[in-house]
C-alpha cells in the first residue's frame, strides 16, 4: 500500500467537529467536476489511492476514470463499504423492487435473484453477504481495487453482535471474487484484531482513528499503543489530524513515529494542503 491515501469525507459533508464546515464543504463539492478537480491535485502531487465509500457519486468518479484511462493509469480505488444512506434513499425513491434491481451485480438478472432468493429463504447469510459485496463493486467494474474494505457501521455492528463468521465470509470473497485484500475499518481496533486472529485472517488490514490525543479512539489510547507493538496486522491511520485539533507538523510527527504504521488516510479540498501532507509525510517517514 501507499504510505499516503486520499479519503472523501470533504467531498459529501463529513466533519467530526464542525457541523458548519461540513455543510460549506458539501456545498462546494456539489458539483461533480469540483471533486474530480480535487482529486487531480492530488494524483499530480503523487497521491494516487482514492480510499472511497460507495456514494452514488462516486459512480461518476468511476466513470470518468474508464473514459480517461491513460491519465489515471496509477489511478488506485479502495472501496469502502457498504454506504448504508445509498439503499435507504433508494428505497425512498425507487421502493423496494426498483432499489433491489438498480443494485443488483451485472451476470444476470435471473442468477442473482436465484441467489438472493435461495439465500433468503434458507436465511443463508453467506449468500446475501456475498450478493451485497457484489452489487456495491459494481461501480468499480474495470477499475483497480487492489484493497475492498468493510466500513466500519458494520464491523462494529458484528463486533457488538459476536457474529464473527461475516468477517471470514467478507474475506473469502473479496480474495477469491476479486483478487483483492480485505480491509475492515473500526473504532475499536484492539477488539477487531482479537477476533481477527481467532479466525486466522493473518495479518489483516485494519483502519482506525489513530492519533496523539486519543481522538474516537474506542477501547483506550494503551490499548491502541499495545496492539501497534505486539500485533501483527497492517495498520491505516485516519483522523491523525484529529479533526483539526493537532497541528498538521505535530501530528504528521507523531504519527510517522508509530510502528506497525502501514499507511495514512487523510481528506483535503486544496493543493496546498494536498501538498503540504505530502510534504510532512516525506519528511517525517523514515
Amino acid at each position: 500500500m501507499d504510505r499516503l491515501l486520499f479519503g472523501d469525507n470533504q467531498f459529501f459533508g463529513v466533519n467530526h467537529m464542525s457541523e458548519e464546515k461540513a455543510r460549506t464543504q458539501a456545498m462546494r463539492f456539489q458539483d461533480t467536476q469540483s471533486i474530480i478537480d480535487v482529486l487531480d491535485t492530488a494524483y499530480d502531487e503523487g497521491v494516487r489511492t482514492f480510499m472511497c465509500t460507495t456514494h452514488d457519486r462516486i459512480a461518476l468518479i468511476c466513470d470518468h476514470m474508464r473514459n480517461n484511462p491513460e491519465r489515471y493509469k496509477d489511478f488506485l480505488f479502495y472501496p469502502c463499504m457498504p454506504y448504508a444512506h445509498k439503499y435507504a434513499n433508494a428505497m425512498t425513491d425507487h421502493g423496494m423492487l426498483g432499489a433491489i434491481k438498480r443494485f443488483l451485480p451485472d451476470e444476470g438478472l435471473l442468477d442473482t435473484a436465484l441467489r438472493g432468493g435461495m439465500s433468503l429463504a434458507k436465511k443463508d447469510i453467506e449468500g446475501i453477504t456475498t450478493l451485497l459485496v457484489d452489487a456495491e463493486m459494481k461501480m468499480f467494474k474495470g477499475l483497480k481495487t487492489p484493497v475492498i474494505f468493510l466500513q466500519n457501521v458494520v464491523v462494529d455492528l458484528l463486533l457488538g453482535l459476536n457474529f464473527k463468521e461475516a468477517f471470514r465470509i467478507f474475506a473469502n470473497h473479496v480474495k477469491a471474487r476479486y483478487n483483492a485484500e480485505p480491509g475492515f475499518i473500526t473504532m475499536n481496533m484492539p477488539r477487531l484484531l482479537d477476533v481477527l486472529e481467532e479466525l486466522g485472517i493473518e495479518n489483516p488490514i485494519v483502519c482506525s482513528n489513530i492519533n496523539k490525543i486519543g481522538f474516537r479512539m474506542c477501547g483506550g489510547f494503551d490499548a491502541y499503543e499495545r496492539s501497534l507493538k505486539e500485533k501483527k496486522f497492517r495498520a491505516i491511520a485516519m483522523s491523525v489530524f484529529a479533526s483539526g485539533a493537532i497541528s498538521a507538523d505535530e501530528a504528521i510527527e507523531w504519527i510517522c513515529q508509530q510502528p506497525n504504521i502501514e499507511s495514512i488516510v487523510f481528506g483535503a479540498s486544496s493543493r496546498g494542503n494536498i501538498f503540504n501532507t505530502k510534504q510532512l509525510v516525506d519528511k517525517y517517514w523514515n
